[in-house]
């Protein structure tokens, strides 16, 4: 059984992560209800010396020691610096003093509320900004995450993938019957603008139509490697 492949599997590994997020929003909001904003203003001059400190000193500091000897760019260990406190886990540590009726308790808890809403604020809505202005990331960029997997195969193993035509592709204003598709790969429709089209041999294949085919992990690849082989022309 635990080598059985699991169906839908990216689909399901989406919903957890999405699930695990809408949690830890909620553990946020609740937390948050925790706070007095009018107490939040005795701990704005500190929190802000925190909140830099943490930021552009301790953060830098402990991800450039953390990640030594490993095959990380400058680049990459600034942009994993610069994530921040993205969480609910900070604000219930503080809770512990709390808890335990620590001196001052109040003050600790305030603080680092404070501390990971300005991360959030600041950190968290510029990732993509900043990663994008280290060149870390691209609009270009694809993954396997990213393509969609429509439905599962059952025993065959195969599923419903779509694949992006690219402009510079060799299969660009050629018909479908010239395709030399992996055996066992079914193109299944053909995506243009608004219209889907069930293809046939004669079919005309354009720059930018969206295929969807029906293989499995390793011949998707296969047909990803034949659509982006690029045209002798270019």
């Amino acid at each position: 059984m635990a080598r059985n492949r699991i169906v839908h599997k990216r689909s399901l590994m989406r919903f957890h992560d999405g699930l695990g997020w809408l949690m830890q929003i909620t553990m946020f909001l609740i937390l948050g209800l925790l706070v007095f904003p009018s107490r939040l203003i005795d701990v704005v001059i500190p929190g802000l010396a925190l909140t830099f400190v943490l930021m552009f000193v301790a953060r830098p500091i402990a991800v450039w020691l953390s990640l030594r000897g490993r095959s990380w760019t400058g680049r990459d260990r600034l942009l994993v610096s610069w994530v921040g406190l993205r969480g609910a886990v900070p604000i219930i540590l503080a809770t512990f003093p709390v808890a335990e009726g620590v001196e001052r308790a109040g003050l600790i808890f305030n603080a680092v509320f404070f501390v990971v809403l300005l991360s959030v604020a600041l950190q968290g809505t510029t990732l993509p900004q900043v990663a994008r202005l280290l060149g870390v990331v691209s609009g270009s960029e694809t993954d396997e995450s990213g393509r969609e997997e429509i439905v599962g195969g059952g025993a065959t193993g195969r599923s419903l993938h779509e694949v992006v035509v690219p402009e510079d592709s060799w299969v660009v204003d050629r018909q479908v019957v010239e395709l030399d598709l992996p055996q066992g790969v079914w193109l299944v429709l053909i995506t243009r603008d608004d219209e889907v089209m069930v293809p046939q041999g004669p079919t005309w294949i354009k720059a930018g139509d969206t295929v969807t085919v029906l293989a499995n992990s390793i011949e998707v690849r296969q047909v990803e490697g034949i659509l982006s082989t690029p045209s002798p022309s270019h």
